[in-house]
This record gives C-alpha cells, sequence and structure tokens, in this order.
C-alpha cells in the first residue's frame, strides 16, 4: 500500500507534464502541418540519388 502512495502522485504529475507538454506544442504550431508527411511520401528524390 505504500508503493501506492508514492507512485500514484509521481504518475499524475508526470501526466502533466505530458499534457502540458502536449498544449504547449499546440500552441507553438508544431502540429499545424497534417498534409505535408503525407505529401513528402510521395515526392521523387532523384537529384539525391547516387550516380
Amino acid at each position: 500500500m505504500n508503493g501506492v502512495l508514492i507512485l500514484l502522485p509521481i504518475a499524475l504529475f508526470l501526466g502533466l507534464i505530458g499534457l502540458a507538454a502536449f498544449f504547449w506544442a499546440m500552441r507553438n504550431g508544431q502540429l499545424d502541418d497534417p498534409d505535408g508527411a503525407a505529401s513528402r511520401i510521395l515526392m521523387d528524390d532523384d537529384e539525391d540519388a547516387p550516380l
């Protein structure tokens, strides 16, 4: 039972840190390009190919 009293607040604290990091990323525009990766995978990179 003592482990629960220690681990539960640690888990809640780490969860809040993760949630804060997610909202920080949203506010700073880290998630603004949902179509970029989908179209980049279809581009041909012939100029980077070895001769």
